[in-house]
């Protein structure tokens, strides 16, 4: 029973790469965030399976919003411009600024 539960977090951060494309850090940040959480867990004397699974799935909205390559990608699927397109050519510019 405990090694199914410590097994969540290695299957969630599998699925996350397989999903995960080279423009963020979200496989990293739930990575980095599993080994917190179960680094606290073990501490605290919490679940170790529920801390690590908390903290992979934090780390994973985490990283997922950092920019890995800081170069211009495009639209992603939903139709948002990459942050460094605005104002090169082909792209228009910032309109936040």
């Amino acid at each position: 029973m405990t090694f199914r539960k410590l097994a969540y977090p290695a299957i969630a951060a599998a699925t996350l790469a397989a999903g995960a494309c080279a423009d963020n850090y979200a496989v990293e940040g739930a990575a980095v965030g599993a080994a917190a959480g179960a680094a606290v867990g073990a501490v605290t004397g919490a679940d170790v399976g529920t801390t690590a699974a908390v903290g992979a799935a934090a780390g994973a909205a985490g990283g997922y919003f950092m920019d890995k390559n800081d170069g211009c990608d495009g639209y992603d699927r939903d139709g948002r411009l990459d942050d460094d397109c605005y104002g090169t050519a082909g792209y228009p510019v910032d309109p936040r600024y």
